[in-house]
């Protein structure tokens, strides 16, 4: 078998950032954050806010196009696009397939999906209750609870909207996961422990069956 494989994908504000460190430290392996950050989404949806120094990029015009207020494509602009997206699709894909070798603990880049295959890897969705998560996303950025919850509905919209165009399916759906944690009910440090548990778990009935 491989190295140990653990893929999330959480709403915005479930913790995964804490989890998935501690996840990745109790097996070993390194820890992959999403390849598109809150910052990036934010500044993406309203140039300027926060003083990103990617202004006008390639990545910020694509996610642009993912704001309420976006044009729609015209017809000279769709063979870019589709461009865009291939390479995108492409590279990521890449990056996500190094850690079915050499092992990991990655957050989105649409793991559980293209990873799916991969024997003994675990793929979790972290949730917790609306209030929860705008809580406590507003304590770790040190925002106001009003501009966490409009942040949540923009992020938690783009990162499906995201993964629809790029890979044809919607993360939020608990299809693809082995494991819910609903880091509402239990600590961070539990969701880590109940996470690492059904990894070896996982693991062992894999072993199993095989041998």
């Amino acid at each position: 078998m491989n190295a140990p494989v653990v893929t999330l994908f959480e709403k915005y504000g479930s913790g995964a950032r804490d989890v998935g460190p501690l996840v990745a430290e109790a097996l070993g392996v390194r820890w992959l954050d999403q390849a598109i950050s809150s910052t990036e989404i934010e500044e993406a949806r309203y140039p300027g806010a926060g003083g990103a120094s990617d202004k006008g990029s390639g990545l910020s015009r694509f996610l642009g196009q993912f704001a309420a207020s976006a044009a729609l494509l015209d017809d000279a602009s769709i063979p870019l696009a589709q461009a865009q997206d291939a390479d995108l699709v492409r590279e990521n894909t890449r990056t996500v397939k190094t850690v079915a070798d050499t092992g990991g603990v990655l957050l989105g880049r649409n793991g559980a999906l293209i990873l799916g295959g991969v024997p003994g890897a675990l793929h979790v969705f972290l949730d917790a209750p609306l209030p929860v998560r705008i809580a406590r996303a507003a304590k770790v950025d040190g925002i106001d609870e009003s501009l966490a919850a409009k942040r949540q509905q923009n992020e938690d919209r783009i990162r499906a909207e995201l993964s629809e165009r790029l890979y044809h399916w919607n993360p939020m759906d608990i299809d693809r996961y082995d494991l819910v944690v609903n880091t509402g009910a239990l600590d961070l440090d539990t969701a880590a422990d109940v996470i690492v548990a059904a990894y070896r778990a996982k693991l062992a009935r894999v072993l199993g069956a095989v041998s």
